[in-house]
């Protein structure tokens, strides 16, 4: 069977037992079951060695992809801005688009490979990044916030004499500003960027620094930013990575959810936010669970920046 997806057509199927990668035999999941439905999954958060943090091989990404029976997968390589980041940002669009190219001659009847971007909030450097974005054609544009104030979440040392709620609500804030920035770049050159990465990262660092991960006192700040991703017509993502993490939810979680769906909104997207292969595609599973309970019937996937509703039961 042949489907058509955006201006690409891919032969379809579904992948059994025996074409189980031996990436995840190597990682103790070779007893995990492919999704079974006609691939119609997309993983829209992941990393190769395209980006500074990840030695992951692209070739072994799609393959993980296969394995678990994905309709596609979207590297999202980080471009980070920031003039103490940038220098070791490594982003190198011609290799990475290279590597793409590559990737779908050899792959692409099998399944969906797009190009996308994480592009980490920086609001000083913001004509910089829309002039390259405008420069630059993409599947998908995401935008993450890893930084809360000035300085970047994930370093412990920055949350010396900061208590966990308050610099939970400075990096939800941060969160905030991003959204609204995107509302307000839509209406005066429409959509920039496609979908709010990682929404609660935060979450992550808390866990590791002060064991708790507690974010129900923000919930006016999640009502301001799900509030603003509609009006922005961004679309939250729910990063499965925090489950790998020692979490027991995603980012964001089930009652977040819940919430956006009251609020209107109607598909999210799905990443696995993963710098190793072997986690391709991971806690999917989960995702659909939450957005099920949540009555969201929807998954979003970009090709060549057009959005597609996706039902997550057909």
């Amino acid at each position: 069977m042949r489907i058509k997806l955006g201006p690409r057509t891919v032969d379809t199927c579904l992948v059994r037992d025996a074409m189980l990668s031996p990436i995840l035999e190597a990682t103790g999941e070779s007893d995990a079951e492919p999704f079974e439905r006609v691939m119609r999954l997309y993983d829209q958060h992941l990393h190769s060695r395209h980006s500074f943090d990840s030695s992951a091989d692209p070739q072994a990404n799609v393959e993980s992809a296969l394995a678990r029976g994905l309709a596609g997968l979207t590297f999202t390589e980080h471009f980070d801005t920031h003039p103490n980041e940038w220098n070791d940002c490594v982003y190198d669009h011609e290799a990475y688009s290279a590597t793409i190219h590559r990737l779908r001659e050899i792959y692409g009847k099998r399944l969906f490979i797009g190009k996308g971007i994480e592009v980490c909030y920086q609001p000083q450097r913001m004509d910089f990044i829309l002039d390259f974005l405008s420069r630059h054609e993409f599947d998908m544009v995401m935008l993450s916030v890893h930084y809360f104030g000035e300085v970047p979440v994930h370093k412990k040392e920055h949350w010396e004499g900061v208590e966990l709620h308050t610099g939970t609500r400075r990096y939800l804030e941060k969160v905030r500003d991003a959204v609204r920035h995107c509302a307000e770049l839509r209406a005066q050159r429409g959509r920039v960027f496609d979908v709010l990465g990682h929404m609660d990262m935060v979450k992550r660092y808390t866990q590791r620094f002060f064991g708790s991960h507690d974010v129900g006192p923000c919930a006016d700040l999640f009502d301001d930013i799900l509030r603003g991703c509609l009006a922005a017509d961004l679309i939250p993502e729910i990063n499965t990575s925090s489950l790998r993490q020692g979490l027991d939810e995603s980012m964001p979680g089930p009652a977040t959810v819940r919430r956006y769906a009251e609020l209107g909104g109607m598909c999210m997207s799905l990443g696995s936010d993963s710098h190793r292969s072997e986690h391709i595609g991971a806690g999917f599973d989960y995702a659909l669970g939450i957005l099920r309970a949540a009555g969201i019937k929807h998954t979003a996937w970009f090709d060549n920046r057009e959005r597609t509703a996706v039902a997550v039961d057909e």
